[in-house]
């Protein structure tokens, strides 16, 4: 089983499929990756020897910051956007959608499940 930055990879998908499961690489640096390592794109995991999930490690490194260096640098950058107490920050520390989307209905993602209002007394 390959095992790159701390995740396991599905044994029997493509290559550039299972380099998906690392955080921070998508379907372009995948292929950027397998191709700078001069594999096929229908070479599957389970095929690969050694030499090339090194070559692959080597690779990530070098071009890519993945797992938990991309979390870490995401998180810091949240962090600051608070400590200065920017919109974006307040927004972040509210839990609220930071984009601009509407939070009158929907942006349950952000804000959880609805809270009950008091049950009204009926007359």
């Amino acid at each position: 089983m390959a095992r790159i930055e701390g995740v396991d990879l599905p044994r029997n998908k493509p290559v550039w499929v299972a380099l998906q499961y690392l955080y921070g690489v998508g379907r372009t640096a995948a292929l950027r990756v397998i191709q700078a390592v001069g594999i096929e794109q229908k070479t599957r995991v389970f095929q690969l020897t050694d030499h090339e999930i090194a070559r692959i490690r080597e690779v990530l490194q070098q071009q890519l910051r993945v797992e938990g260096e991309l979390r870490k640098q995401v998180a810091m950058n949240i962090k600051r956007l608070i400590d200065l107490g920017t919109y974006r920050g307040l927004r972040h520390r509210r839990g609220l959608p930071v984009r601009g989307q509407r939070t009158h209905t929907n942006a349950r993602t952000r804000k959880g499940p609805r809270r009950s209002t008091a049950a009204k007394v009926k007359r």
